[in-house]
């Protein structure tokens, strides 16, 4: 099998081969633990351009304890981010979606139904970090009885994950999507992070690639980011789900 351990000359990332359209970022203002403001959102925006991305979907956490958000408050956050893209005469393309936690909270959003998509009836969704739902089997059966499809945010942080694969078969069993913290390949979150990441991308089970942008030190590390020539080839050959969000209108 193709390996992308073997050690290789070290290349600087064109994210526009690859991730020209992000669909999960924290860019949206005064939200969640991303932008603060819409200053720092114009920002954040800008220095990703210089990157190479031309499409943007902010991706707001919603949790049932800490970031209590809804389509309210989301659009909201949204329409000033519009409105400091006019004052600042940029012309790009920005979406809205959530990054939903599979918490206690989530059922009740799914039971009322609408909820924000990535595209078409697809909804970014994350889990706790150090620990599985144990009703998550049935958290997954009730998502797909709603009519949605999951899309599972950076299974690579997940630390009951691991060297433990084998916890993503019934995800992968349910259709659902890995999306992958281009970050994680970098280090940026850890050694384990970086070594589950490239162990994913090789097996070919990513679908989607988001930044997960926050502030400025993902920033900075996405400016500056080196890769493998064997990494940077695979993120560049593999047939990214991204490409398919052609809608940048809002969620409506």
């Amino acid at each position: 099998m193709f390996s992308i351990f073997k050690k290789n000359k070290k290349i600087n990332v064109n994210f526009a081969a690859f991730l020209s359209q992000d669909m999960h970022s924290h860019i949206l203002p005064g939200i969640d633990d991303g932008a603060p403001d819409t200053d720092t959102s114009i920002a954040l925006i800008q220095g990703m351009m210089t990157a190479g991305i031309k499409n943007f979907m902010g991706t707001p956490h919603i949790m049932a304890d800490i970031h209590r958000n809804n389509r309210e408050t989301i659009t909201n956050a949204y329409n000033k981010l519009q409105q400091a893209l006019i004052a600042n005469e940029m012309n790009v393309n920005v979406k809205f979606a959530a990054e939903y936690m599979l918490d206690e909270g989530f059922p009740d959003h799914l039971q009322a139904g609408n909820l924000l998509t990535v595209f078409d009836n697809k909804i970014l969704v994350e889990t706790p970090f150090y620990h599985e739902p144990i009703d998550i089997a049935d958290i997954l059966f009730q998502i797909e009885t709603a009519g949605y499809k999951a899309i599972l945010a950076h299974p690579e942080r997940y630390h009951f994950i691991d060297d433990k694969l084998k916890v993503l078969d019934k995800y992968l069993d349910r259709d659902i999507a890995l999306q992958l913290n281009i970050l994680s390949l970098s280090g940026y979150y850890g050694s384990k992070e970086k070594e589950v990441a490239c162990k994913l991308l090789d097996a070919g089970l990513y679908r989607f690639v988001g930044s997960d942008l926050h502030h400025n030190r993902h920033l900075n590390r996405i400016a500056t980011m080196i890769l493998d020539r064997k990494i940077v080839d695979k993120l560049e050959q593999l047939a990214w789900e991204n490409q398919q969000i052609t809608d940048f209108a809002p969620s409506v």
